[in-house]
């Protein structure tokens, strides 16, 4: 009656702390309960961390306070100092250094085994290699993919001749390597293997270009959550082996989703080296030369907007870029009050990482009600007045739906094109993440708004103001 099951009570604590991860997932799943979601996940974390740093009787506890308190500061910093332009690179700097995290507890396990002498099974033998394959890849593809965001290195597809021979020839290395690791055990044959699966993750990166890093950061975080959950069987620690689970399936259901947006299957995404030429969709001029476009003036927008019975606003990466969220938000209620219907198409890959126009709306205060994904609003852009494109391009680009010979033919876009008028508020004619010209700036129902988007929504605003 007395005995209490210790390693009961904590099965029972996990098991709190992982209802609170799949409540949190679920609330994840609209943008109205996302930040309570988040708020939930991770509280279930922190009971898991708390419940595992007592199930294993650490003994001293100042360098883990320690580590708690300097992350904790880095962190704050960091939410409060990134811009939301800046938000994709925090996230793939995260998922590499989850990947790397589980890399160094596997190369840990390794050290600390062979230095006792101890004689390891051969399904811990194989759940370290492979931890360390997958958290190596990931930190590795994670730095091409930040650098590629922070446009630091290229953000087209950087490729060599035989370099997908290369790269299938060292991933067979790769595997020699761990199928020798796994029958005998040593270090120096294991550095090899590190600096090789590393190399492997910058092989397979560089060739992707930027109109697909919403692929590859969802993908890589699924990679992170397998790379843990491989870390969870080396330490056996259920807890580390569901949450990595649970980030693997969700970034796999999440790249799912992305790649079904760009009507593109992830080998496609992963080996074909998207956006590596700059072309014009079909038989059009080559990027950069002159077609003939129609300029609006502010004015001019104010009064299609003020005088319209309905307007749709189409956000992209240009609105994060501009910081332009609270003008577009005060511009939609400013026409409101005119009797003006107000909706926001979403594409899902829209911006540089899944859900960031989502996110960007949120801080604004759009309400959540107004805000529409693809499939929910592509049908009313033909019975919709005035179209406002703020920054986006190749999610709207036409030719992705009626020129065969576009390198994005096929890809689901926002039919704004088909409304009675659309406003694009753009810097320039510059192609997007794509590399190739949109065929959206060049119809009879278009008009430019060239300048930085803030400022243009601001002389909008007040030119309606002036009415």
């Amino acid at each position: 009656m007395n005995d209490f099951d210790f390693d009961l009570f904590i099965g029972a604590i996990y098991l709190v702390a992982v209802i609170f991860f799949v409540l949190g997932l679920k609330r994840l799943g609209s943008p109205k309960t996302a930040r309570s979601g988040n708020l939930i996940a991770s509280l279930g974390m922190l009971i898991a961390v708390v419940a595992t740093l007592v199930d294993r009787e650490i003994i001293s506890f100042e360098l883990i306070i320690a580590g708690i308190i300097v992350g904790a500061i880095i962190g704050s910093i960091m939410a409060r100092a990134i811009k939301m332009t800046a938000m994709p690179q925090m996230v793939a700097v995260f998922n590499g250094l989850g990947g790397a995290a589980s890399a160094l507890v596997a190369a840990g396990v390794l050290h600390g085994n062979i230095a006792d002498g101890t004689d390891m099974s051969m399904d811990v033998s194989v759940t370290i290699m492979i931890g360390t394959l997958i958290g190596a890849v990931t930190f590795s593809g994670s730095l091409i993919a930040f650098g590629k965001l922070q446009e630091i290195i290229a953000t087209r597809p950087v490729t060599f001749p035989l370099q997908k021979t290369f790269s299938l020839l060292l991933f067979v290395g790769i595997l020699a390597m761990i199928g020798y690791l796994v029958v005998e055990p040593d270090m120096t044959v294991f550095i090899g293997l590190s600096v090789a699966c590393l190399l492997l993750g910058i092989l397979l990166v560089i060739p992707i270009g930027g109109a697909d890093m919403p692929v590859v950061i969802s993908l890589l975080n699924s990679y992170s959550g397998l790379a843990a959950a491989s870390a969870g069987f080396v330490l056996g620690n259920v807890m580390l082996i569901i949450a990595g689970a649970l980030v693997g399936a969700a970034g796999l259901i999440l790249t799912q989703i992305m790649t079904k947006a760009m009507n593109r299957s992830l080998v496609n995404v992963v080996f074909g080296a998207f956006g590596a030429v700059e072309t014009v969709s079909g038989s059009a001029a080559p990027v950069g030369e002159a077609r003939p476009v129609r300029e609006v003036a502010h004015e001019d927008s104010a009064v299609m907007l003020a005088y319209a019975r309905s307007a749709i606003f189409v956000p992209g990466y240009g609105l994060a870029v501009a910081q332009a969220q609270h003008q577009l938000k005060e511009l939609g209620a400013l026409i409101e009050a005119k009797g003006v219907a107000v909706k926001y198409a979403i594409h899902p890959v829209a911006g540089r990482m899944p859900g960031h126009m989502n996110v960007l709306l949120a801080e604004a205060d759009v309400p959540y009600d107004k805000l529409y994904d693809l499939e929910q609003i592509n049908d009313e852009f033909s019975s919709t007045d005035v179209v406002v494109v703020v920054g986006a391009n190749d999610v709207v680009n036409p030719g992705a739906r009626d020129d065969a010979g576009s390198p994005i033919y096929g890809m689901p876009i926002l039919n704004a094109d088909r409304a009675g008028q659309v406003i694009v508020l753009k810097r320039s004619l510059n192609p997007g993440f794509a590399g190739i010209d949109n065929d959206l700036f060049y119809k009879e129902n278009t008009s430019m708004l060239f300048g930085d988007a803030r400022e243009s929504l601001v002389k909008v605003i007040a030119a309606i103001e002036d009415l």
